[in-house]
């Protein structure tokens, strides 16, 4: 791997040493090297792959927003994600652009709002179930959890009551596997697709699964309009006069783009949560007696929402050191300069929102877990584009209000009911997927609070 960093300095690092790193770890490996270049232009010689790293604030914002008609979602490293989400939301030019009108006024925060009574409802039926853990001692994988918990409540945005139960059970984990088991093929995105690699198989049939259960569900609604407030309803509406074949790609697009980023995402991003909070009891028990001052004895409401203030200050924590999104490409359409360096057309571009948030110059302790940087007033401070887990510009994610909502109710859920505490030893490292997730399981021993000692209920 060689590093080519901003005006010119050059430093070599012998492939068969860096590979192998960058396949286990390779969130770790860009911020290294980020870090090694003072937040510079970088360029990754990975054999025939030679992508730009582009970590600087200045230069993201150049890439996601000044420029971002030039920097588009194209080349290789799209090809194993556009084989899962398609072309719909997450692509480029028209149907970018169609979807994007879509699906924005049901993603707003005003809109996004009206729903949290009902999914609060939701997560704490869900939660509830987990009553007979904390009885029986019974641990919980709390990837798992978090999955299930997220998925009942976003199935409920996008597909309302169209959806069974048991298609809404096998939609999460047949996504879950297609975004594991294409690991390799987003490492290694130069291998042609004539070879088969490890995680293929897997892949097609997890792929599968998800088109089994979402065509169904589209060409019934279509065929049964019937005005309802879910995503695919408003799809199908805004598709109508698309072609039967078309119109039903599209929005089967937009259906999977949209959920893989409101829920597995969400589900991912809030493993985490459990290890940090057990390495920092002091921001733990100031969750805890936020959540315990607010929340009560329950259950929690929309109303609880405006009050649970260190909850979201938690959350943009918890966003900033495990962004769902580590990696973001992007192919240069036309040669340009950013930070001084020319960048070819054709040529990937890499946007780690990982790596930026661990860059000194803009962070101070960028690897320590600190809610209180995120206090109100200190934000101001900052540049805008040295914290971005939703990217930023056009393309920036229509689900973050989803997201702070879904996660602030069910934390608030979770740790009103119960006090987790970790069961398996760490350290938690990076699994090597599309998004940030722990590599070894996380689970969690629940203890009901009405047990701890000292609690008010």
């Amino acid at each position: 791997m060689s590093i080519d960093a901003g005006a010119g300095r050059v430093r070599s690092v012998p492939l068969h040493r860096a590979l192998p790193r960058f396949t286990r770890e390779p969130a770790n490996v860009l911020a290294d090297l980020a870090r090694q270049a003072g937040g510079g232009v970088v360029r990754l010689g990975l054999g025939p792959f030679r992508p730009y790293l582009v970590t600087h604030p200045d230069h993201v914002q150049q890439v996601l927003r000044a420029d971002w008609v030039n920097y588009r979602r194209e080349g290789m490293f799209w090809r194993p994600l556009r084989r899962l989400l398609g072309d719909g939301v997450l692509g480029e030019g028209t149907s970018w652009e169609t979807s994007r009108k879509v699906l924005q006024p049901l993603f707003t925060a005003r809109y996004v709002a009206t729903l949290a009574e009902e999914m609060a409802r939701t997560i704490t039926a869900r939660i509830e179930e987990l009553d007979e853990h904390a009885r029986t001692g019974r641990p919980v994988d709390a990837a798992e959890e978090m999955q299930n918990i997220i998925n009942r409540a976003v199935i409920q945005v996008l597909f309302g009551d169209k959806i069974t139960h048991e298609d809404g059970e096998r939609l999460g984990p047949a996504y879950d596997t297609a975004a594991t088991s294409a690991n390799f093929r987003l490492l290694m995105p130069f291998v042609p697709y004539s070879v088969r690699v490890p995680g293929d198989r897997a892949f097609m049939n997890a792929v599968k699964t998800v088109d089994d259960v979402v065509f169904p569900l589209i060409r019934r609604t279509r065929a049964n309009p019937d005005g309802g407030s879910d995503v695919v309803s408003a799809l199908c509406l805004a598709r109508g006069e698309d072609g039967a074949e078309i119109g039903d790609r599209q929005i089967r697009d937009d259906l999977v783009s949209v959920y893989g980023a409101a829920a597995e995402s969400t589900a991912s991003t809030l493993t985490w949560l459990w290890p940090l909070l057990d390495a920092h009891p002091e921001v733990a028990a100031r969750l805890h007696d936020e959540i315990g001052r607010v929340v009560g004895a329950g259950p929690v409401t929309a109303a609880h929402l405006p009050e649970l203030r260190y909850t979201r200050m938690v959350l943009q924590e918890l966003m900033r050191l495990y962004p769902a999104g580590w990696i973001s490409p992007r192919m240069a359409m036309e040669s340009a300069e950013l930070g001084g360096v020319r960048i070819e057309a054709g040529s990937q571009v890499l946007i780690s929102p990982y790596a930026t948030h661990r860059l000194e110059a803009f962070w101070e302790r960028p690897s320590e877990f600190d809610p209180g940087r995120f206090a109100p007033g200190d934000q101001e401070r900052r540049h805008k584009y040295s914290y971005f887990p939703f990217g930023g510009g056009p393309h920036q994610c229509l689900g973050q209000h989803l997201f702070y909502l879904v996660a602030s109710l069910l934390v608030a859920t979770f740790l009103s009911r119960f006090r987790p505490t970790l069961r398996t030893p760490g350290p938690f490292t990076q699994a090597p997927a599309a998004s940030l997730r722990p590599r070894q399981k996380v689970e969690l021993d629940l203890l009901p609070v009405e047990r701890v000692s000292g609690e008010v209920r």
